[in-house]
């Protein structure tokens, strides 16, 4: 079964195509991707030309269905076939989430001409989230509110789904690992054994901390949208809802530039003055820099926040994930997230820190009550996963 999984930024297109032996036994076969896209139906014609001329796809036949890692849904979650219920669901939260969700529903029904026939799934961020008690979705805003989709959603549960099933399998809990697979076509089913407990830190260019209990979120970082959170990028991150009405009165903002400038000029942008790559503003950190070390310094405070409200609602913790850009790569970061923990059993190792980058492995001291992992993100797998597993579950 070949599977292709497409993913749609604001400006980008990428894909990789996967085959598959069984829902879990996946070999990647092509990749690639194209920036400063401004027209999706070229970019995935294109797409569709390379895989032809790559031997990968001669005909819609050879293709057994294409997978979206969509973001946000009005009234709509899980895991999905692609249809005109998902691409309204889209157009009903296009302003909450306007960089990701109008080019997916111009990619599905792109492919949907492209490919008749060919099975399309949709699998939303916010999926992985859909089971984690009301107390931790709610706001306490006016019912009206709530009752028109404001509300915590959380994003990258692709990521977050893909750590909860691997620092299973590290940890030895199969029963655990089972759970997450079948996860969107079952439900939360019960495990036996004592509870896991994992702390997941997606740290990139958008970065979420979630916490997990035996492969199910119970809680997460990002609230109704991606702006949310930890500091992002170059988005603000949590903010106090009056300092919107504050900043158009007293910096005589219209409105669209406050949100402007909240999403294109804050986080660590914002806060460092240099870049929103974490990579110069470490570098010009280490050259004395003391905005972008203050950058990096609300980045490891607002992250730890996360991490102790987590640590606090599981009672304790089995593993602490770093995974994404951030968290595969940066050694200081990961040190300084765990720095003086030790009184809640979280010690790192620094020789094994400092010598692991973008590979998985285990970087907790020998005397560390917890399990301290770096896992590489792999989102489009478990997209492509749980594209064969809707389709064999007979839901296209």
């Amino acid at each position: 079964m070949n599977i292709l999984v497409a993913n749609l930024g604001s400006t980008s297109f990428k894909f990789r195509l996967f085959r598959f032996d069984g829902a879990d036994g996946a070999t990647m076969l092509a990749k690639g991707g194209y920036e400063r896209v401004t027209d999706y139906g070229k970019a995935i014609d294109d797409c569709l030309s390379e895989l032809k001329n790559g031997g990968h796809v001669k005909s819609a036949a050879d293709l057994h269905g294409v997978g979206f890692k969509t973001v946000l849904g009005k009234n709509l979650t899980g895991c999905v076939p692609a249809d005109e219920k998902v691409i309204a669901a889209l157009d009903g939260f296009k302003e909450i989430a306007p960089a990701h969700n109008p080019p997916y529903a111009a990619g599905i029904k792109r492919f949907r001409e492209k490919l008749p026939g060919v099975p399309l799934v949709a699998l939303f961020e916010t999926a992985f989230y859909q089971w984690i008690p009301e107390a931790g979705t709610r706001y306490a805003v006016p019912e009206a509110w709530s009752q028109a989709g404001v509300r915590r959603f959380g994003f990258h549960g692709a990521s977050h789904k893909f750590i909860a099933e691997r620092s299973a399998e590290l940890l030895g809990r199969t029963d655990v690992a089972n759970r997450v697979r079948g996860l969107y076509q079952t439900g939360p089913v019960a495990v036996k054994g004592p509870t896991l407990r994992v702390i997941s830190c997606h740290l990139g260019g958008s970065s979420s901390v979630t916490g997990i209990r035996d492969g199910v979120a119970i809680g997460t970082s990002m609230g109704l949208s991606p702006q949310s959170g930890l500091p992002q990028n170059n988005r603000a991150g949590d903010l106090d809802s009056a300092a919107v009405p504050f900043v158009m009165k007293t910096l005589g903002l219209p409105l669209a530039e406050v949100e402007r400038q909240m999403t294109k000029e804050g986080g660590l942008l914002g806060l460092s003055g240099v870049s929103n790559d974490h990579r110069d503003i470490s570098a010009a950190a280490a050259q004395g820099n003391a905005r972008a070390q203050l950058a990096l310094d609300v980045f490891a405070h607002s992250a730890r926040h996360w991490i102790g409200a987590f640590y606090l609602e599981l009672n304790g913790c089995d593993a602490l994930v770093f995974t994404a850009g951030i968290g595969e790569n940066n050694a200081a970061t990961r040190a300084a997230f765990c720095a003086g923990l030790d009184q809640l059993g979280i010690v790192l190792d620094p020789a094994k820190n400092a010598a692991l980058r973008a590979t998985e492995g285990e970087i907790s001291a020998a005397n560390s009550r917890v399990k301290i992992f770096v896992i590489p993100a792999n989102e489009e797998l478990v997209v492509a996963r749980e594209t064969v597993r809707c389709i064999q579950a007979g839901k296209n």
